[in-house]
């Protein structure tokens, strides 16, 4: 049933057709409180059934965020929103930014709708933060290489890398065996019970390169003479006093007994150095031979010149048959001897 035209709300709207107020109600109607927020108001039909009963408690609905003045949405009988003017729906959709109250299906919606330019010229701006999608930025451009860079990247860099090392290991091993420290294998029994044949010793090539000179009782190695026989003729029981002015491409290991300036002989197959026997050699092998142990003709050894003798006195090759040996023929000391395994130590 229709309401009579002064007991209608403000905004004119009325309730959904065929629906009817329950026996003994007052229409209900929401209107805006001072201040632009709508309020719940009674007016019309009341919950009693008499005109003077007391009418419904108010209730305040705060609009949308950024509502302005304006009338507020009616709400129908059953919590539905009631129909209302298009300028008032339009007023709130452009305050709030959002549509209607009326939910869709209600009556009139479609007039009350607000257009989307409404809605673009009223809602506020909204800054996007969206990240950009991959792809869409520029690609920077190839990083350069290094050469090293591009070495390391090729297939075979590990297997070169390998082989280089080695070889530098090598290059450095006889950068050192050449200027510091050089091995030597013992050709001989010369040097027997010191060293063995086969026996491998090291030799500091500058023990005597940096104002060092050789001591009685060291052990060396040295090139001797290109001629392994006296410059001058002696007779057989006299040591060689002087040798050829050259030396040989060999090496040789013989301990030093004479120094420069020594007058030397030899007795029972010790030296005779300054009038004394060296009787305390503990480290030769003793001479039984009379021809080779037994020279009583007396020397002096050269200045710069070293006397050099076997530890196997009865069978060695040395100076007592070739004569001195220069300083500067003397490779270096030995001072170590690393195998045989059972014989390894220093001197």
């Amino acid at each position: 049933m229709n309401l009579p035209p002064d007991d209608r709300d403000p905004a004119g709207t009325e309730p959904p057709a065929g629906t009817e107020p329950p026996a003994g109600s007052e229409p209900q109607t929401f209107k805006p409180s001072a201040g632009g927020e709508p309020t719940a108001a009674s007016s019309g039909y009341s919950t009693h059934g008499d005109d003077d009963a007391p009418e419904t408690s108010r209730a305040e609905i705060a609009p949308p965020s950024g509502s302005g003045d304006g009338e507020a949405p009616t709400a129908s009988w059953y919590g539905e929103p009631s129909p209302q003017p298009r300028e008032t729906a339009t007023a709130w959709a452009g305050a709030a930014g959002t549509a209607s109250l009326r939910p869709p299906g209600a009556p009139g919606t479609s007039a009350e709708t607000p257009t989307p330019a409404a809605q673009s010229s009223e809602a506020p701006s909204v800054s996007s933060s969206v990240p950009p999608i991959a792809g869409d930025a520029e690609q920077e451009p190839p990083i350069r290489m290094t050469r090293r860079q591009r070495f390391r990247a090729w297939r075979f860099a590990p297997v070169v890398e390998v082989i280089a090392t080695i070889a530098l290991a090598l290059v450095l091993a006889e950068s050192v065996q050449a200027a510091v420290v050089k091995p030597f294998v013992i050709p001989s029994q010369s040097m027997e019970p010191t060293l063995l044949p086969g026996q491998r010793v090291l030799v500091n090539r500058l023990a005597y390169d940096f104002g060092g000179l050789p001591q009685r009782g060291d052990i060396v190695v040295f090139h001797p003479p290109s001629s392994l026989a006296c410059a001058v003729n002696v007779p057989i029981n006299e040591p060689c006093p002087r040798g050829v002015g050259s030396h040989a491409s060999d090496y040789f290991v013989k301990r030093v007994i004479g120094l420069p300036g020594d007058r030397l002989s030899i007795k029972n197959g010790h030296p005779v150095i300054n009038g004394k026997e060296l009787t305390d050699e503990p480290y030769i092998t003793p001479c039984s031979d009379s021809t080779t142990c037994e020279m009583p003709h007396t020397i002096v050894i050269p200045r710069g010149e070293y006397y050099m003798l076997g530890d196997n006195r009865g069978d060695s090759d040395d100076s007592r048959y070739w004569g001195p040996v220069p300083l500067s023929w003397i490779i270096g000391e030995v001072f170590a001897t690393y195998w045989p395994i059972d014989r390894i130590g220093f001197f």
